[in-house]
């Protein structure tokens, strides 16, 4: 009783807080709910101007190659087979964008590919503000965080089934020893009994994922069947789930609200009504989950997330991207 009542307040007394949703006619990306996407975005945005630049360039080379050396304008045609000159510019120049785009990516790659070493981040931190390099501090801590680090990993492994989700926190027992494990199952399955009332469609499920604002999370991918990807647009994550293998990923999430995604690797026949529901709370709003998941009443933990606390009282809506 008390657990259902806890679940209840947290519905009426939290503000909401930030929801990433996909957009009817959206162009552009999901809002970046991580460093890890925000990264991302600004990489995409410099390649936007690279090709943009290089499709103009090209638009016009042939406009100019169409008229200048067109039939009407050339009588008597040339008799050459080629330019050294032309031939080592066109070599040279995309060699030297694509090294310059590959200095961009590659720092790209490793931040995300490779889980950061907490230690050392919060000793870096302390070492640079021991040293009073205030500006250095400010860089580093744009992408790494001292003080998520200090509180260790939230560990999570991912399970991939035809057609849901499994989860487990395998730092988080119960009074058996068990670690802490659940389904989650969409709740659109392309039927008309489909209910109309309980979320996004297609995206919503019966026990999301949920984890705390401010906390690195490593987590783990796997399958029971086929291949399956867990993909979160607005973490820019994107990870295969293989059967017999374990893959590692990692985010961190400062803002609270709801994340959707989706299996991304096709799985079968119900591989659209897969869906990823991932609810980012306040750390005193995931340990009150946490106690109401150990009792096994999945309903009254789902119910005290549905709501989700923001951090600061200004609600923050998503975007209309």
């Amino acid at each position: 009783m008390r657990h259902l009542t806890a679940a209840l307040s947290a519905c009426l007394f939290a503000a909401p807080a930030w929801a990433a949703l996909p957009e009817d006619g959206g162009i552009n990306f999901q809002p970046a709910a991580t460093r890890i996407a925000e990264r991302v975005h600004e990489f995409h945005n410099v390649l936007l101007w690279i090709i943009t630049l290089i499709t103009a360039l090209v638009t016009v080379l042939l406009v100019w190659v169409m008229i200048r050396y067109s039939k009407a304008a050339n009588k008597t045609p040339r008799k050459f087979s080629h330019n050294t000159t032309v031939e080592v510019i066109w070599t040279v120049v995309p060699a030297l964008i694509l090294v310059g785009i590959a200095s961009l990516s590659f720092p790209n790659l490793y931040y995300q590919n490779v889980t950061p070493n907490l230690g050392q981040i919060a000793a870096t931190s302390k070492a640079l503000l021991a040293e009073g390099k205030t500006a250095e501090h400010l860089a580093y801590t744009r992408n790494h965080f001292p003080d998520a680090a200090e509180k260790g990993f939230v560990n999570v492994k991912i399970q991939g089934n035809q057609w849901n989700w499994t989860y487990t926190y395998m730092d988080i027992q119960d009074e058996t020893g068990s670690a802490l494990e659940f389904v989650s199952n969409g709740l659109h399955k392309g039927r008309p009994t489909d209910p109309v009332d309980v979320g996004p469609r297609n995206l919503a499920t019966d026990y999301p994922m949920v984890i705390p604002a401010g906390r690195y999370i490593r987590y783990y991918t796997a399958a029971a069947d086929v291949i399956h990807a867990f993909a979160v647009p607005a973490f820019a994550i994107k990870t295969d789930a293989i059967p017999g293998r374990l893959n590692e990923g990692w985010f961190l999430v400062d803002e609270p609200g709801v994340y959707y995604g989706q299996c991304s690797e096709i799985c079968g026949i119900d591989h659209a009504f897969m869906p990823i529901e991932v609810r980012v709370v306040t750390q005193a709003q995931f340990d009150r989950w946490v106690d109401i998941m150990k009792t096994g009443d999945f309903d009254a933990a789902a119910a005290s997330v549905r709501e989700v606390a923001a951090l600061e009282t200004d609600t923050q809506l998503a975007s209309t991207n």
